[in-house]
């Protein structure tokens, strides 16, 4: 397995009963006063987005990527006119709000979570309760995600992830729109997936196994016959029918992780995220995995949370993403994980400005998940470091080989 060490990264400490992932926070913007030209750019078009279209799109089934790709691009180096660019044409994908049945209040919230028509009507009353937080949009997100007995945070990853890649790019700005976007995104997207986390003592089974690897439980995983015959193709009914159908399965191998040393295990769970992605894709005939991408930029979203939620929570939302990605592998046919395909890989003197280039003014600067890919896995290997150029390799490879997504139907 590909190693790497991180000697500026302290080690985990107990408090109490809890165990904290203790990493250093990602460098952080303040865009509301940013002095810079495309800084000032991307606060106004990140407003313009907020009032004009709606956090989902296309009878509600799509999510509204333009504050992830703007952010990315943002903070790959983007000018002004380049962000101009890439809004005005994702926007034409968009919807405008609509009005929801009702308002939502203090006393009804949680009765309409889950319900995607009261979009507006959340994202109005999160926005409302600024007001009453003196406009703190990160003490809005403390009281409404982690609050109450079944916490909205349990269901973080719903919807492959969007509302946690949302609220990740609040903190990573510092916009206070898209931190209301991503809790109305985690409200009306709430769903099951929430009843993992909840109720731990039903949905945490004792395993047949136990292992402190990600990539032993993938081999594990891949060989597990129970799983044999379950589709015939990939695609995004396949997770529903992984939940529904081999519930049992999925989550003996999701309880199978030991936690032990949680920064170092932390940090082989976006190893696995890269070679899941990148080392999956096979020749350039082949399209990358629509799915996959979805496990290296939640797990992006993961690293830039863990230092600023509630300490209690830590192990919780890398738990959330573990299931996630275990149900996200299994729809898609189990893959192989090659890791040569990446650490063979010629870089031909190309480094991490090329593939922000690429990402910024190339061919697919337009495209939100090809932008935020480069992005993740650049913060990956900022995180970590990178001395055998294992992270540098599998972006210059994604950026090069990239010609649209595949992994459906």
């Amino acid at each position: 397995m590909f190693q790497i060490s991180f000697p500026s990264l302290k080690s985990f400490k107990i408090f109490g009963e809890k165990q904290v992932i203790n990493i250093a926070p990602v460098n952080s913007h303040d865009i509301e006063n940013a002095q810079e030209k495309s800084g000032r750019a991307l606060k106004h078009l990140l407003k313009l987005n907020h009032a004009n279209h709606a956090i989902l799109y296309n009878d509600r089934k799509f999510h509204n990527h333009a504050p992830h790709l703007l952010s990315s691009a943002f903070l790959l180096g983007a000018e002004a006119d380049d962000l101009t660019r890439v809004y005005e044409n994702e926007s034409k994908l968009l919807d405008a709000w609509d009005d929801s049945p009702a308002e939502v209040t203090n006393d009804d919230w949680r009765d309409h979570l889950g319900c995607r028509k009261y979009q507006k009507a959340f994202v109005d009353f999160y926005e409302d309760e600024l007001v009453r937080f003196n406009y703190d949009w990160k003490g809005v997100v403390e009281e409404y995600l982690f609050s109450g007995e079944k916490p909205v945070f349990n269901s973080l990853v719903a919807d492959l992830g969007h509302p946690l890649i949302h609220l990740a790019y609040a903190y990573e700005i510092g916009s206070r729109e898209i931190g209301m976007e991503a809790l109305g995104l985690a409200s009306v997207c709430y769903n099951s997936i929430h009843n993992y986390t909840d109720d731990p003592v039903a949905s945490q089974p004792a395993p047949s196994y136990q292992s402190t690897s990600f990539f032993e439980i993938f081999e594990k995983v891949r060989s597990d016959k129970h799983l044999d015959g379950l589709f015939a193709t990939p695609g995004d009914h396949n997770i529903e029918k992984v939940f529904s159908d081999r519930e049992a399965v999925l989550l003996n191998h999701w309880n199978a992780w030991k936690i032990e040393n949680p920064v170092e295990q932390f940090r082989e769970s976006q190893e696995l995220a890269v070679a899941l992605f990148v080392a999956s894709h096979g020749d350039m005939s082949q399209k990358y995995d629509f799915f996959l991408i979805h496990v290296l930029t939640t797990s992006h979203a993961v690293r830039v949370l863990l230092p600023v939620i509630p300490a209690k929570f830590q192990i919780s939302l890398v738990r959330q993403w573990w299931l996630i990605t275990l149900a996200i592998f299994i729809a898609q046919l189990r893959p192989e994980l090659p890791l040569d395909r990446i650490s063979n890989f010629d870089l031909k003197g190309r480094d991490w400005d090329w593939t922000a280039k690429q990402a910024v003014k190339g061919e697919y600067s337009t495209d939100a998940h090809y932008v935020k890919a480069i992005w993740a896995l650049r913060q990956i290997a900022s995180t970590w470091g990178d001395q055998d150029k294992f992270y540098l390799k599998a972006a210059v490879k994604f950026a090069e080989e990239f010609s649209g997504w595949g992994g459906f139907v």
